[in-house]
């Protein structure tokens, strides 16, 4: 089988994308088994910091690398946290606390008072996919799972922002969600699938 490096330590990433991907007959292998250094992800765009860093993975390797950047997007705070995501409430720790716990604070204070139709927000996530360091026609698949921000934290499933994000096909929130429900709407599973249909188009 082909070695594709995973541009991430996440041990969920890797679990979840190796698992599609192996039909196609190639390998996941972590970044981290190969000490790739971690690299300032200081793009502007969801695609921008996915090509950062798997340009890098791939560079530090000499293998193929997959790499995805995603985040929350809420339409009543033009677009935010976004490629700040997972870094939202980091600059003022001392307020809101650290982690998603301290995200998920920022976010509903921010949102304060809001009525429920002017909540909406979306999960994105962006997947690029590199033969080489110098490849110059990426594969990037986008995947968008449409929601709402809800006021108060509802679940215990997922991570980051799933608790208050209320999915509304399914009433619930995205940490509510059975896990194999939630792999196959997500923003990341749908540009999962995206993925594994161009690599096995261009014969990868």
């Amino acid at each position: 089988m082909s070695t594709v490096i995973l541009a991430s330590g996440n041990a969920g990433k890797l679990k979840e994308l190796d698992r599609i991907l192996a039909p196609l007959g190639l390998s996941l292998r972590s970044q981290g088994e190969f000490n790739v250094p971690e690299v300032p992800e200081d793009g502007l765009t969801f695609v921008e910091n996915a090509l950062i860093k798997a340009r890098a993975a791939a560079r530090h390797t000499g293998f193929a690398a997959i790499a995805d950047d995603s985040g929350l997007e809420v339409d009543a705070l033009r677009g935010a946290p976004g490629i700040y995501s997972a870094r939202y409430a980091a600059s003022e720790a001392d307020t809101w606390g650290q982690g998603d716990a301290g995200n998920n604070r920022k976010l509903l204070s921010a949102l304060e008072g809001l009525p429920q139709s002017e909540r909406s927000a979306r999960f994105q996530c962006v997947l690029v996919y590199l033969r080489h360091a110098d490849d110059p026609t990426p594969i990037i698949c986008q995947g968008s799972w449409e929601g709402f921000v809800l006021p108060a934290p509802r679940g215990e499933q997922g991570f980051g922002y799933d608790p208050l994000f209320y999915v509304p096909g399914h009433d619930c929130s995205a940490a509510e969600l059975p896990r194999d429900v939630k792999n196959r709407i997500s923003h990341r599973g749908q540009a999962c699938a995206l993925l594994a249909r161009a690599l096995a188009q261009r014969g990868a």
